[in-house]
């Protein structure tokens, strides 16, 4: 099929996220992608920002995961890991236990992140269930926080603008607590945490977990804050006998500068969700960590197993990709590359701020965000984008790069030009209510 066929044949069958087939947005058809570029089948060259969806870790067609994955399957590409189990996965759990925050010491392989909530989410019933307080079942978490789009994770993302009122009628009630007011750089004052400390205290009782997106809250809008406003809710969650589930699976893996965003406020959580970055973007994969309370706890309860068991779970090629990810980033000085691209995101984004479209700017790790005060028509500021040999995909108000760790400062440097190009006219791209998602 030549190209203009695809693309027809794509626009009568395939349903993208977050689109409508009665007005379907633009799609583009990739030919190949090779470091930090996206090769469009009609000959343009796009820098990728975007790390397709922040999970393309050390860009793209890297020889090391290729060789990796090709190894892997002349052994298998898969086998049940109902009573069976391979090398991969044991030196994946291995692996993940020696460097995420300590205690985090059993893990659990599902197939995406919106699963690693699920299976999150049911770690913590069934460990108050398992306790003999069945009446914990209600979780507490923010505001502009985004968990995933089934149905477990849905009932935790903001009811308002996380992108799932319209199932709101039968998801699960949860509470809300506030966004966090204090900024990544600012202390946390009583008054920054009194509306949450209120909601886990008068629901204590009732409340089996708390679950947040630590220091980053990514698709609610990009907002950073303060690692002492969650220092301070792992104290309140221990207090009030409420498990912490810290869904790291935008952030993990370096991405915020510290391998694991619960790093910046030194804190461990009892659940931990991985995934995206996990694979460095080739399989789909993710892994959801618990510490001895939890695991012992589940299993010394009334099904004395925990009951969950996805039919791809531990996937031998996804955990063959996993390892030689998680080896690559590793064995490398990650800390100073992640270091250099902040510095960089911060000099060559600091301009935008001075446009009058532009409500705030900013940085943290290998994020650079640039919040709009309108909502941008996606559509449109993407073209602009492509028009200038980059591939940038703004959701609601907030335009942003996330991108691979391997991009080269020419780059990155043309992603930052690209931005301060398009946003000093941004009041052209502003005002759309279609929905849009990043």
């Amino acid at each position: 099929m030549d190209h203009d066929a695809l693309l027809t044949a794509d626009r009568q069958f395939l349903w993208h996220p977050y689109s409508s087939f009665n007005n379907p947005p633009p799609v583009y058809l990739v030919e190949r992608a090779e470091g930090s570029s996206i090769h469009l089948a009609d000959g343009r060259v796009l820098i990728d920002g975007m790390s397709s969806w922040w999970c393309v870790l050390h860009g793209y067609n890297h020889p090391v995961l290729n060789q990796a994955i090709k190894d892997q399957v002349d052994k298998m590409s898969h086998v049940m890991f109902g009573g069976l189990t391979h090398e991969p996965a044991i030196e994946l759990a291995k692996t993940l236990v020696r460097i995420t925050p300590a205690g985090l010491n059993k893990v659990f392989l599902a197939d995406s992140g919106s699963v690693a909530v699920e299976v999150a989410l049911k770690m913590a019933l069934q460990y108050w269930r398992s306790q003999g307080q069945p009446n914990k079942t209600r979780m507490l978490t923010l505001r502009n926080g985004y968990h995933g789009d089934t149905f477990g994770a849905m009932s935790v993302c903001d009811p308002i603008n996380g992108m799932h009122h319209l199932f709101s009628e039968v998801m699960p009630s949860h509470l809300f607590a506030p966004s966090p007011e204090c900024g990544f750089t600012e202390p946390c004052t009583d008054e920054n945490i009194e509306a949450f400390k209120q909601l886990i205290e008068g629901h204590r009782d009732t409340l089996a977990a708390v679950i947040l997106e630590p220091i980053v809250q990514g698709a609610g809008g990009m907002k950073f804050y303060s690692p002492a406003y969650l220092h301070r809710i792992k104290a309140l969650c221990d207090a009030n006998d409420v498990l912490l589930i810290a869904d790291e699976i935008a952030t993990g893996f370096g991405r915020t500068g510290k391998l694991f965003a619960c790093e910046h406020a030194n804190i461990s959580p009892d659940i931990l969700c991985l995934g995206k970055s996990l694979t460095g973007g080739y399989m789909t994969l993710a892994a959801t960590l618990c510490n001895d309370k939890v695991a012992t706890g589940i299993c010394n309860g009334e099904a004395g197993v925990f009951m969950h068991g996805p039919t791809f779970m531990g996937n031998p090629l996804a955990c063959a990709a996993a390892n030689a990810s998680l080896k690559l980033l590793l064995e490398q000085d990650w800390q100073a590359r992640v270091s250099d691209i902040e510095q960089q995101l911060q000099a060559e984004l600091a301009p935008c701020r001075n446009y009058s479209c532009v409500a705030d700017v900013r940085v943290l790790g290998n994020i650079g965000v640039v919040e709009m005060t309108d909502t941008v028509v996606m559509a449109e500021i993407q073209k602009a984008f492509m028009a200038l040999g980059v591939w940038i995909r703004p959701f609601g108000n907030i335009v942003y790069i996330m991108p691979p760790l391997i991009i080269t400062e020419q780059e990155l440097g043309k992603l930052t030009s690209a931005m301060r190009h398009v946003l000093a006219q941004g009041e052209k791209y502003l005002g759309s209510a279609q929905f849009s998602n990043g």
